[in-house]
């Protein structure tokens, strides 16, 4: 296939779904993902696109935002891996809050197998994950159907996370930054995520590769607030998601990511752990999230794993 035909192949998708993952991009056009790059790059040039980690979408910048159909078809092997790992630090018996996103949908699926959890969430797909589940409960909030995301928003759905308390917190979003942390496109859903925020003693973020390093309009929870982030292992060439990476460990975020393999297991980015400043409300646990959430990093975080991890980021910082 010529560059030109596959060029216009290539947007052609982009256009389609709103945003496409750069493997998926290579596996239709039959070519590799080094050659897509470039010629996502070209487009780019143009202005017919934007590059993100991972992936092309429309152009638009801070305030474009993906429905879920077109974000569904996004990193789908990496957030299920994420969400396999997630799945890991949730107990039984837990209350949690969990946010909407397609990745958080991924994970609601795993958790229908815990037993006397009870799940507070402002998401349609999250409940109805969780609808048939034996033993356990879901607290839906009120609020406004946002149709985009089949999310409820609004100040109903703030109003109704007042004065519950959860052990934890599991939100997904648009973009994630050391420098500003985890933010989204749309001012409704920052506004509720925030809220879930509020009302847990700790936060986790899902986030996959291709929001590393991306920045979007509204701040939903600062780095210095998020107690840990589970996402996937980032592609040798993205050296910027690698040292996004280092850097959200340096602020002290526990770095949770999911075998390259899509496997269950995980490794740790080790962390250069620095006093945080005091929180307003007991927002959050101790840092190693309590005696049950260590025993499951136990778990997933293996060793060899770890051992890998530090290896590459020695390797950056030579560079």
């Amino acid at each position: 296939m010529f560059a030109a035909e596959r060029r216009q192949l290539i947007l052609e998708m982009v256009r389609a779904n709103g945003a496409v993952s750069l493997r998926e991009l290579a596996r239709v056009v039959q070519t590799s993902e080094v050659t897509v790059r470039r010629d996502v790059r070209a487009l780019e040039a143009e202005g017919l696109l934007d590059r993100r980690h991972g992936g092309a979408v429309l152009p638009g910048g801070f305030t474009r935002e993906s429905g879920f159909p077109q974000k569904s078809h996004l990193a789908t092997a990496e957030k299920t891996a994420i969400a396999d790992l997630a799945a890991n630090f949730v107990e039984e018996g837990e209350a949690i809050g969990v946010g909407a996103g397609t990745t958080t949908q991924e994970l609601a699926r795993r958790l229908a197998r815990v037993p006397g959890l009870t799940v507070v969430t402002n998401s349609l797909l999250v409940a109805q994950a969780l609808a048939h589940a034996n033993r356990v409960e879901v607290v839906m909030t009120g609020g406004t159907l946002r149709g985009s995301n089949y999310a409820l928003v609004g100040s109903g759905a703030e109003q109704s996370l007042q004065g519950l308390r959860v052990s934890r917190a599991f939100l997904s979003g648009s973009g994630l930054t050391a420098e500003r942390g985890l933010s989204t496109s749309n001012m409704l859903s920052a506004s509720v995520d925030r809220a879930l925020v509020q009302a847990a003693a700790e936060v986790v973020v899902l986030a996959d590769h291709t929001k590393l390093g991306t920045d979007t309009m509204f701040q939903t929870v600062p780095t210095d607030v998020i107690t840990r982030l589970v996402t996937d292992e980032p592609p040798g060439h993205d050296d910027r998601a690698h040292t996004e990476l280092q850097a959200l460990a340096d602020q002290g975020v526990q770095i949770a990511v999911a075998g390259a393999s899509g496997n269950p297991g995980g490794d740790e980015v080790p962390a250069r752990r620095q006093q945080r400043p005091a929180l307003p409300g007991p927002r959050r646990g101790p840092s190693g999230g309590g005696p049950g959430l260590r025993s499951a990093a136990a778990t997933v975080l293996g060793e060899q794993g770890a051992e890998r991890e530090r290896a590459r980021v020695a390797d950056l910082r030579r560079r």
